[in-house]
């Protein structure tokens, strides 16, 4: 295991030295400074695993040193520590996120030395495990034949996170996620190979190896309707913007469903809303096609893109998907909590179903049941399952 250092830049040479003495309790090598030159020298020359920041420093603030760490292309695990408020710190958490930083966590002073070990033995544990777990070749950039290839061979596999109703904790769903079993690899996931396709032309192919499986699955005894389309169990099913430019999808959605003996209002197609401005008129085209067959439509991830509330209210969504970057910061963020609040609100003046991914914790369940957000997935709840589990949870749930 490679052996973790700590670097800290703090204009208080107090607590400077006392998060160094925390790090070498737990056998973390410390370096503690006052100077950004000699904090820059030594990230070059010491190349730190982990950098403690401050925000508030005289000659250069923590955020023109997050900047200059992004330039330098530095790698370590970051951890800003300050005492200005929530808002401040959530901003430069976002800060650090959108250069490209490895963030590992915020520390608002004053904190608890058991959040700083927990935060550095965390990681300590993550990277040992990744390190055992990576196998040959993993880094390499995936070709186009590769991944075709893998789909040809059946190499792609799903897993099923289930959604549940808010208020009763019932199950209303899954959500089926594509994970790539490489022979070569070991387990590669979705963000790894999506962009690959999406590049080579591969995408459609395997939209439609996901939704076949996800299908064969819902017939096999798990998802089964009950007559009352209402009632039914769903399966949501991610979709690429690119997809909206194939005219026989929808055909061979319907064609599936009648294989399968599945109702069209038991799938959910989910789109990114980036992904549903990038072209509003085959947007409408294809979406308003999906909901007139019955099918249903949520819109992932919203509250992190950038278009008008016009451009939402002309397609046809029937629900929303509250991004889990803010519901994972709910009961920390005040900034996040209103978004989420806001979301759900716009949500049932639409008449639209809210969902909340990204539960993990009790406290945020409360929170979304108070608001009365409609469905939630998340850890909490249970995370991404192979079929046979996902099965089993279901059948635990009395389904």
């Amino acid at each position: 295991m490679t052996q973790q250092r700590l670097l800290i830049l703090d204009d208080d040479d107090m607590i400077g030295q006392t998060m160094a003495y925390i790090a070498r309790s737990i056998d973390v090598e410390a370096h503690t400074t006052t100077s950004p030159e000699e904090f820059f020298e030594r990230v070059e020359n010491w190349q730190p695993t982990h950098i403690a920041l401050d925000l508030i420093m005289p000659e250069m603030d923590g955020v023109e040193v997050l900047v200059e760490l992004a330039n330098r292309k530095c790698s370590a695990q970051i951890i800003i520590t300050s005492g200005v408020g929530q808002r401040v710190l959530d901003a430069a958490r976002r800060s650090a996120s959108e250069h490209g930083l490895n963030l590992l966590g915020v520390l608002s002073k004053p904190f608890s030395p058991a959040l700083l070990r927990h935060l550095l033995t965390r990681e300590t544990r993550d990277a040992d495990s990744q390190t055992r777990q990576r196998p040959p070749g993993h880094d390499e950039v995936i070709t186009a034949d590769e991944l075709e290839q893998a789909i040809e061979n059946k190499e792609i596999e799903l897993v099923y996170q289930p959604k549940v109703w808010c208020t009763s904790g019932l199950l209303a769903g899954f959500e089926a996620l594509a994970r790539w079993r490489s022979p070569v690899r070991g387990m590669v996931m979705p963000g790894q190979f999506i962009p690959v396709a999406e590049s080579e032309g591969l995408i459609n192919r395997l939209t439609r190896t996901v939704l076949d499986l996800a299908m064969e699955w819902m017939a096999e005894g798990c998802v089964r309707p009950n007559g009352d389309e209402d009632e039914a169990l769903t399966m949501s099913i991610n979709m690429s913007a690119l997809t909206l430019d194939e005219s026989q999808f929808i055909d061979h959605v319907e064609k599936q469903c009648q294989h399968y003996g599945i109702m069209p209002g038991q799938l959910i197609f989910e789109l990114t809303e980036t992904s549903a401005m990038r072209d509003p008129v085959a947007s409408l085209d294809l979406l308003t096609r999906l909901r007139v067959k019955g099918f249903q439509l949520s819109i992932d991830d919203f509250g992190t893109g950038y278009s008008s509330m016009l451009q939402l209210v002309r397609l046809p969504f029937s629900e929303i998907k509250v991004d889990r970057s803010f519901v994972m910061s709910a009961t920390r963020s005040g900034e996040s909590r209103a978004v989420i609040r806001s979301v759900i609100e716009l949500g049932r003046s639409l008449g639209l179903k809210t969902t909340a991914e990204g539960v993990e914790d009790a406290e945020t369940l409360d929170f979304l049941k108070d608001l009365r957000c409609d469905l939630a997935q998340g850890y909490f709840i249970a995370k991404p399952l192979a079929g046979a589990e996902a099965r089993s949870w279901a059948e635990s749930a009395g389904i």
